[in-house]
């Protein structure tokens, strides 16, 4: 005997719920639908469920299923009941999503790609300044710091910065041209050195740190292999860096050269450094470390070296954080690198518009208050309460239907509303009356900025929403 599911909902969304449950058929389970009392499914809430859910509701229910945007605790909901209550998807329409995949929600807690995110300014740093920036790149997903020296720029405090983030608990790499400089950094107790050649190996023999071997001539895979050979003979553990290259520079050339070398060398651990698309190419980073993340999956690449030094790169480490663990689930999942995490999805979502403009002809048919409704569609914008519906593109254009009755505050809240609804249908984002629009992992938040404020002892604050305008 299957299963039997409770889905509640309400007045408006009950017509929907039946048409996609219906759609869904044959279902591995059977169902029941049950309208909770009220107009509105989002306005649901864990007493109102309490209050109005009997015991002859839920006989011989396994699960009930409440909407996405249901508030409350559910799980003191359930031991009230008796019953698990769990939600849903936001949308109704993503019903089949939910019930389609045998992993509701995904594991991205496991990666095997370390990330060593790069101060590249770290000499122009104080000691503060230095762990404060490794502090945000850890935040952001780094498992590993790279202190960066410049070129022909004294770096006295050095020996201080590694000595300082490793009593952080931070892992240290240093990077620079400079064999000095890597060997100081080695004596004070580096984990990493970035970078040695087939020249400058036996500082390997000085030293602890594990050496990122490149090659002694740009592009030389023979180069790169010598300084590995040299480094088994020394017996010593190595990281192999091809280079990645710019485009136009020889970057295909270069991921050949990672795919050789992962075929001559199935075990060894490789590095690459993304920081030469990611820096020097003008398109989202999102995007591209998405698709360099899928290739360091495909060649089995265990190290990435990230930097954020162009402003458009500005959340880079953490967009590489999302991709390796994306890249890991769908791995081992055998799958395409879709449905995991929406975080890589900045400027567009897969399914933007849950609506359609007879959907919503519909519902502005069957209210009867004075709240005015927003909601985009792939036509455009639409706002409606019980005296009608407008439909446009332009926020202005609706403006003199309205009759704001000098409520500043109201016009202010629909002009918001309106403005952040063109954007969702300019782009092809989801919009929610009263939400924020969705940007991924672009705006996960300033932890830099965070962290120094706490070091400061001061707390940010953000203005109250308005609720829904009346005529």
């Amino acid at each position: 005997m299957a299963d039997k599911l409770l889905f509640l909902t309400g007045k408006l969304a009950k017509p929907s719920l039946e048409k996609v449950l219906g759609e869904m058929a044959p279902l591995p389970f059977d169902y029941h639908i049950h309208e909770l009392g009220l107009s509105v499914a989002a306005l649901m809430t864990d007493k109102m469920i309490a209050r109005r859910l009997t015991p002859a509701h839920i006989k011989g229910v396994k699960e009930v299923i409440v909407p996405g945007r249901c508030r409350g605790d559910l799980d003191a909901l359930s031991k009230e009941l008796g019953i698990t209550v769990v939600r849903g998807p936001d949308e109704v329409k993503d019903l089949p999503l939910y019930f389609g995949r045998e992993r509701k929600l995904p594991d991205l807690s496991r990666y095997e790609v370390n990330i060593f995110a790069e101060i590249v300014d770290a000499p122009e740093r104080d000691i503060a300044s230095i762990i404060a920036r490794a502090s945000y790149y850890r935040e952001a997903g780094a498992d590993v710091i790279d202190i960066g020296c410049l070129p022909q720029e004294k770096f006295p405090h050095m020996e201080d910065a590694i000595v300082a983030l490793q009593e952080a608990g931070f892992k240290v790499s240093v990077d620079s041209l400079d064999i000095d400089d890597l060997r100081r950094a080695g004596k004070a107790g580096a984990d990493y050195l970035l970078s040695l050649t087939e020249h400058s190996y036996h500082l390997a023999e000085e030293v602890n740190a594990v050496p990122i071997l490149v090659p002694a001539e740009p592009g030389s895979l023979d180069s790169l292999e010598r300084a590995m050979e040299q480094m088994d003979k020394l017996n010593r553990p190595w990281i192999a860096d091809p280079i990645l290259d710019p485009i136009h520079f020889g970057l295909t050339n270069s991921i050949v050269r990672y795919h050789k070398l992962r075929q001559r060398y199935p075990e060894a651990d490789i590095m690459m450094g993304v920081g030469n698309l990611t820096e020097l190419t003008d398109a989202d980073t999102n995007g591209i470390n998405a698709m360099l993340f899928g290739i360091i999956s495909e060649l089995g690449i265990n190290n990435v070296l990230a930097t954020e030094v162009s402003p458009h790169a500005r959340r880079a480490i953490k967009e590489a954080d999302v991709a390796r663990r994306m890249m890991y689930a769908a791995k081992a999942d055998s799958s395409l690198p879709r449905d995991f995490t929406a975080d890589l999805l900045v400027a567009h979502e897969r399914r933007p518009f849950p609506d359609s403009a007879e959907e919503i002809t519909d519902l502005a048919l069957n209210i009867k208050d004075p709240n005015y409704r927003i909601k985009v569609a792939e036509q455009g914008i639409y706002m409606f309460n019980r005296d009608g519906l407008m439909q446009d593109t332009d926020p202005f254009a609706f403006y003199p239907q309205l009759n704001l009755k000098d409520d500043v505050g109201h016009a202010f809240y629909l002009g918001a509303e309106l403005a952040r609804a063109q954007v969702a249908w300019q782009l092809g984002k989801r919009y929610n009356q009263d939400e924020e629009l969705q940007w991924g992992c672009a705006t996960v938040g300033e932890v830099e900025d965070l962290t120094q404020q706490k070091q400061q002892g001061t707390t940010m604050t953000t203005g109250k929403k308005c609720g829904p305008i009346k005529s």
